[in-house]
């Protein structure tokens, strides 16, 4: 059985890099690369200033996915 460990936090939208990578920045001052997953590209794209949930890995905590929620 592969267990896949994450981590969801909250972070804001600092900058937008391009169409599937921001700039995001953790409550605590942490920042760091968030990437749209393939299967969202569709879907509408979170601002500057926006608050956004982010899924992290425990191993590398400089990038991560963000996570849209269908009803947003």
């Amino acid at each position: 059985m592969d267990k896949k460990e994450t981590i969801l936090l909250e972070a804001c939208v600092v900058n937008v890099i391009d169409k599937h990578a921001f700039d995001a920045e953790l409550s605590n001052g942490h920042r760091l690369v968030a990437f749209l997953r393939r299967n969202d590209f569709e879907k509408r794209h979170p601002q500057v200033g926006a608050t956004v949930t982010v899924e992290l890995s425990p191993f590398d905590m400089s990038k991560g996915r963000l996570v849209i929620d269908e009803e947003q």
